[in-house]
């Protein structure tokens, strides 16, 4: 067995891009995350959201970042994702 498939980062992790919408927790921020599917009747392309709270060790992430979630093992009750980098910083109004 090569050492590529023993490791523990070579599963199928999901990862999501979204916007922050909430930085008021500690070591938490909650991400949007939005999606474009067409509707099975209509036909029209409508968007569908989610919300995920995701785990930031460092509080660097401010509201209207763009940043990379990525799955991982469940940290609170509704805590499982992390956020892995950080895409685009939000442009001051």
């Amino acid at each position: 067995m090569t050492t590529e498939q023993a490791t523990p980062a070579a599963k199928n992790q999901r990862t999501l891009v979204g916007r922050v919408v909430s930085d008021k927790m500690q070591k938490t921020v909650t991400v949007l995350v939005e999606r474009k599917v067409k509707h099975p009747r209509i036909g029209k392309i409508i968007t569908r959201s989610s919300k995920y709270h995701a785990h930031a060790e460092t509080n660097e992430f401010k509201e209207g970042d763009l940043v990379e979630i990525s799955e991982c093992r469940p940290i609170s009750k509704t805590k499982a994702w992390k956020v892995t980098k950080l895409l685009e910083k939000s442009k001051a109004v």
